[in-house]
């Protein structure tokens, strides 16, 4: 089942944003063994992890996912307002019930709701997409002009390393 609320909202600015939460996307299913690219927005997009506390935060809770056996991290990228999550889904949880963990676990160690509701999750075809996908997140800070090279960033992790 699909339940997508959308609402708007105005910051101080005047500037207006409009949302959409889902819980799965449109067709999407929740398959274990399955490597997903989730990205999640903190909320009105507030860079929260140009601190280095709630940014390490966000790292540990990714790494403690692992432990925990909810999936495989491949790579990750903690962007100023956004983080970016390549996995392989495993058979304890739910794609759903995973984010839902690391979005609440993030927010209670931080002291703060971090995250705007819902989620982006994009299902990778075949391994083949494996690598290309990493590397796309391993560049945001380069793409996105924060860092020249990628060892200047620090929050971010890759499983070939």
């Amino acid at each position: 089942m699909t339940v997508v609320n959308a609402f708007i909202e105005s910051d101080d600015f005047g500037m207006r944003y409009e949302y959409q939460t889902q819980r799965l996307r449109k067709g999407r299913e929740s398959l274990a063994g399955q490597v997903y690219l989730v990205t999640c927005t903190t909320c009105q997009r507030y860079p929260h992890f140009i601190d280095h506390r709630s940014a390490r935060e966000v790292c540990r809770t990714i790494r403690s996912l692992d432990h925990l056996g909810a999936c495989h991290t491949w790579c990750y990228m903690v962007m100023p307002d956004h983080c970016h999550w390549l996995f392989s889904l495993r058979e304890k949880y739910s794609l759903e019930q995973t984010v839902r963990m690391f979005k609440g676990k993030c927010s209670r160690q931080v002291g703060v709701n971090l995250w705007q509701k819902g989620f982006h999750d994009c299902a990778l075809r075949s391994d083949e997409d494996l690598l290309p996908m990493a590397r796309y997140v391993i560049a945001n800070p380069l793409r996105a002009g924060l860092v020249e090279r990628i060892g200047e960033y620090s929050y971010w992790d890759a499983a070939w390393l």
